[in-house]
């Protein structure tokens, strides 16, 4: 059976605005997911349908590499361009977890796989994801699934539970990055949620978090699938690109 959250596990979704889950694929599921993004990162897997993010200190000619694919900070879309990823995103018990939350009619806002190349990966810098995205009511919510054991050393997420229930909050443009105005904020109030490689931080969109850099000798890969309800709002202008469909039903007027 798919797993499922207890009502413990709800409740502290609800009021802490996240939950960690162990365990949501086999060792073999996840060597195979490890496998492909070596395939696109060094073994010339093409790019044709996806998109890549390179570490902006290496665009700047500030950072040296000895391969390419060492200094690759995002890779967007591989749901929908690659057949083991797009099994990630619809996987039963990632699904089965977001329906308790988000409902029983689902689409993908994104899809994005989070690399810190072993002392290479930088901060990403505390901000909640809503903001960023033309989406109301602000309640999605994200799987970040970690690929690799996810540590402080290698720059796992940092959460700020129960934030979420400020709403958005004023975000800043820095070097590299948007961010919340510090003057909003503790770091202080921040809490480290180490991950095993196959496990999943559940969060809401509004929920403050970030990720440091990787000072260790390990690479840090981890997928941020972000699910909403069928039934959202799109906020941007024209109309609604066409998302994916994961579950139930689509609603007229609503995201397509």
């Amino acid at each position: 059976m798919p797993m499922q959250l207890s009502s413990e596990q709800l409740e502290a979704y609800d009021r802490d605005g996240y939950v960690v889950i162990e365990d949501l694929l086999s060792t073999s599921e996840v060597d195979a997911l490890r496998e492909r993004i070596r395939d696109y990162t060094h073994g010339g897997r093409s790019w044709e349908r996806i998109k890549v993010q390179i570490e902006p200190r290496i665009q700047r000619g500030e950072l040296k590499v000895d391969h390419p694919g060492d200094g690759i900070r995002k890779i967007d879309g591989l749901v929908q361009g690659d057949d083991l990823f797009n099994k990630l995103g619809m996987h039963e018990n990632i699904v089965g977890i977001v329906e308790q939350i988000v409902g029983p009619d689902i689409k993908m806002f994104r899809n994005s796989l989070l690399l810190k190349p072993p002392e290479v990966g930088s901060i990403k810098g505390m901000h909640q994801d809503s903001p960023y995205w033309p989406i109301e009511p602000m309640t999605l919510c994200s799987c970040w699934f970690t690929l690799d054991d996810a540590t402080v050393e290698n720059g796992t997420m940092a959460v700020i539970p129960g934030a979420h229930k400020q709403g958005p909050l004023p975000h800043v443009s820095v070097t590299d990055d948007y961010v919340i105005d510090e003057r909003y904020y503790d770091m202080a109030d921040t809490v480290v949620t180490p991950i095993r490689a196959g496990g999943g931080l559940f969060f809401h969109s509004l929920l403050p978090h970030y990720t440091g850099p990787n000072q260790s000798k390990k690479w840090r890969r981890a997928i941020a699938l972000s699910y909403m309800s069928a039934q959202s709002n799109y906020t941007g202008e024209g109309e609604s690109p066409e998302y994916v469909h994961v579950k139930g039903k689509t609603y007229p007027g609503r995201v397509r």
